[in-house]
């Protein structure tokens, strides 16, 4: 199975906090390191946490606030200063974002989002998709999805005579034939789910996260409040703790992690509490890793 791991670099809303670092989440699956969202001080955080940012290969960021994306500039000027020929990173923005602070273009490959997939790699995809935010900005949630894999009944298999490269013919054709038989893929196989984790960025609760979030492995929610500021939360277009577990519920996903937490909640177990309706939630903190 291929290495699928999440690592929290800053889980504050708006502001930092003395422990907690603007909006950033790293995921590295096999030989691939992909940034979302870079709020400022992310450079900082992946040296914290040992993520070397001179492997990125793209950065997403969900909608043109701040807090979100600060910290994206230094990081671009530390790749482009510490090495003579810096890897090329795709950078994935909501259009008016403000490119003109990037002084160094040269190996930055600007690629505006829009509703759908954006990124395909080997054995994987990135798609965006859009969430309710601002009212005037573009704002998106990403969902990162491995593909399925076809597996053996091996002893079924066997049984049937295939072996050695009837395996990888049966694959290829669909079907294979011994001693007269024809033998179909689907007899002798089944599919693995792909694992997949969501990303909403910051959101008001929305169809497009239920949607999105379907049978998640892990759906990364914002959580800016709890239920006794749901007036303020709806008036900024974000989330509260329980707000979030209804999501998660919804869309019947296996793990929550609420991050985006209010600099004002020194103690989180409110945050849990309103969370309580779903069944396996934790609050995310800056340097928590997750194996998918």
């Amino acid at each position: 199975m291929f290495m699928f791991s999440i690592t929290f670099l800053g889980t504050s809303a708006s502001a930092p906090s003395v422990d907690r670092n603007l909006s950033s989440i790293a995921i590295k699956y096999e030989g691939n390191l992909f940034l979302f969202d870079c709020g400022e001080g992310t450079q900082r955080q992946m040296m914290k946490y040992t993520i070397g940012y001179g492997s990125i290969d793209a950065i997403f960021i969900t909608h043109n606030h701040l807090d979100h994306f600060l910290g994206l500039y230094g990081l671009i000027e530390t790749l482009h200063l510490t090495s003579p020929s810096p890897k090329p990173v795709k950078l994935f923005v909501p259009v008016g974002f403000p490119l003109g602070a990037i002084t160094n273009k040269k190996f930055v490959q600007i690629n505006y989002l829009k509703k759908g997939e954006v990124y395909k790699g080997k054995n994987f995809s990135i798609r965006a998709f859009p969430v309710k935010h601002s009212k005037i900005l573009d704002s998106f949630g990403f969902v990162f999805e491995e593909t399925d894999k076809v597996k053996f009944h091996e002893k079924e298999a066997k049984a049937l005579g295939i072996k050695g490269k009837l395996f990888t013919e049966i694959q290829q054709k669909g079907y294979v034939t011994i001693n007269k038989k024809k033998i179909k893929l689907a007899e002798i196989t089944w599919k693995k789910k792909g694992r997949k984790v969501v990303y909403t960025g910051d959101t008001a609760p929305c169809a497009e996260v239920v949607k999105a979030a379907k049978d998640a492995d892990l759906l990364i929610h914002e959580s800016t409040f709890d239920s006794s500021k749901q007036e303020e939360a709806g008036e900024r277009n974000h989330s509260t703790a329980k707000e979030a577990a209804e999501i998660a519920k919804k869309a019947n996903v296996k793990q929550l992690v609420l991050t985006h937490i209010s600099p004002r909640y020194k103690d989180f177990s409110v945050l849990l509490d309103d969370a309580k309706g779903f069944k396996n939630v934790k609050i995310a903190k800056d340097g928590l890793v997750l194996d998918i």
